[in-house]
């Protein structure tokens, strides 16, 4: 009779395609530690189905391009949307045809350490694969949409091989002549996108490591340059460096240099307290006040069920009231929708409804009356 040491070092060499076998041929054996091993790799054994599985469904948008005759496919994403500090960076991988890495995945999903890992497997594996980074500097000048489709576009014709078809993870990126698709959550959903995305997150990672060393009151190495508490004590203490994104931080260094605010601030300050406060009443969860990026301000950001609501606090000295249309201006609607479309883009906001309210604050007598008006831009 085999011991149980010989049949365990028999399973420990087994392939994957051998373990059902193996599992079968020992079911019956009642040693307990036989069946110990038998229930140890019959877990493996579904795990490394289920991944197999999982990797069949993220080939499937690479197979639809290959069953319309487009061979060479390439993945593109971006990390470093958000970020106050550091480059956007975009990879482009193309992966041979029906190429499998095992436990690949949108990058965000993965550990540090297992993105290092499938970072230099998808590398060996790719056709091709090349970066594309934006600076600060350029992402303050044109904003970080356009900064951020400038970075693909820098992956793309970096690439040693033309690709015939691009998928993208949520964007279209436009003024290109190469046949895409954007597919939101793509990272999670193409294998090519989530090959880019590990790549560019793995490439940006390091290189905000390295600006750690230039500008370690910072701490970039733990950051990454996203708006961590540390980091935003940071800048009000020692203010900013070569690589941050002014038009990301006006609210951190507008708050270091006030000293004293209006009396008409006070009042939108106390103006949008009640809304707040009124709004939470009514069911809406609060994600954000005074959100401000170059194309503006919105006043509050909330959400209400499937809704991603955009809210502009009018305080009025007046009874008249008016329409709802008379609550903001054309422009200023123009210019909350702007910046509305920078914080969408900055969250990778895909499945929520868009709503556009205005809420109405009326000062009679030192008393504060409250009047919410719903999709007030709709009407104009």
């Amino acid at each position: 009779m085999e011991t149980i040491n010989d049949i365990k070092l028999k399973f420990s060499y087994a392939s994957f395609q051998q373990l059902n076998d193996l599992i079968q041929q020992y079911t019956s054996d009642n040693r307990k530690g036989v069946q110990n091993i038998v229930h140890c790799y019959q877990k493996k054994a579904e795990a490394y189905q289920k991944e197999q599985s999982r990797l069949e469904s993220i080939l499937l948008f690479e197979r639809e391009c290959y069953q319309k005759g487009y061979h060479i496919v390439a993945g593109i994403d971006e990390v470093g949307r958000g970020p106050l500090a550091g480059p956007v960076v975009t990879a482009a991988v193309i992966l041979p045809e029906n190429c499998k890495i095992e436990y690949i995945n949108d990058s965000k999903k993965l550990s540090e350490r297992k993105r290092e890992e499938l970072y230099h497997k998808i590398c060996e594996k790719a056709i091709s694969y090349s970066i594309g980074v934006v600076s600060a500097e350029r992402i303050d000048s044109i904003n970080i949409l356009q900064a951020t489709y400038e970075a693909m576009k820098q992956a793309i014709y970096h690439l040693s091989v033309s690709p015939e078809f691009i998928l993208v993870d949520a964007l279209r990126i436009p003024d290109i002549t190469i046949n895409q698709r954007g597919i939101i959550g793509g990272d999670g959903k193409s294998i090519s996108i989530a090959a880019a995305s590990i790549v560019a997150k793995v490439t940006r990672d390091n290189m905000m490591k390295e600006f750690s060393k230039l500008y370690p009151q910072y701490a970039f190495e733990k950051n990454k340059g996203y708006g961590s508490k540390e980091h935003i004590d940071a800048i009000k203490k020692y203010g900013i460096c070569p690589i941050h994104r002014k038009t990301f931080i006006t609210n951190i260094l507008s708050e270091k240099k006030e000293t004293a605010k209006s009396k008409n601030k006070q009042k939108g300050n106390k103006g949008e307290s009640l809304a707040v406060r009124e709004m939470q009443k009514m069911g809406y969860t609060i994600l954000e006040r005074n959100f401000r990026r170059s194309s503006g301000e919105i006043d509050i950001i909330a959400q209400k069920d499937d809704c991603l609501v955009f809210t502009e606090v009018k305080l009025r000295q007046t009874e008249s009231y008016g329409l709802p249309c008379e609550a903001v201006t054309l422009s200023k609607q123009k210019r909350i929708i702007e910046t509305a479309k920078y914080y969408i883009f900055e969250n990778d906001i895909t499945a929520l409804t868009i709503c556009f309210d205005v809420a109405e604050i009326l000062v009679k007598q030192g008393k504060y009356f409250f009047r919410y008006i719903q999709n007030a831009f709709d009407e104009k």
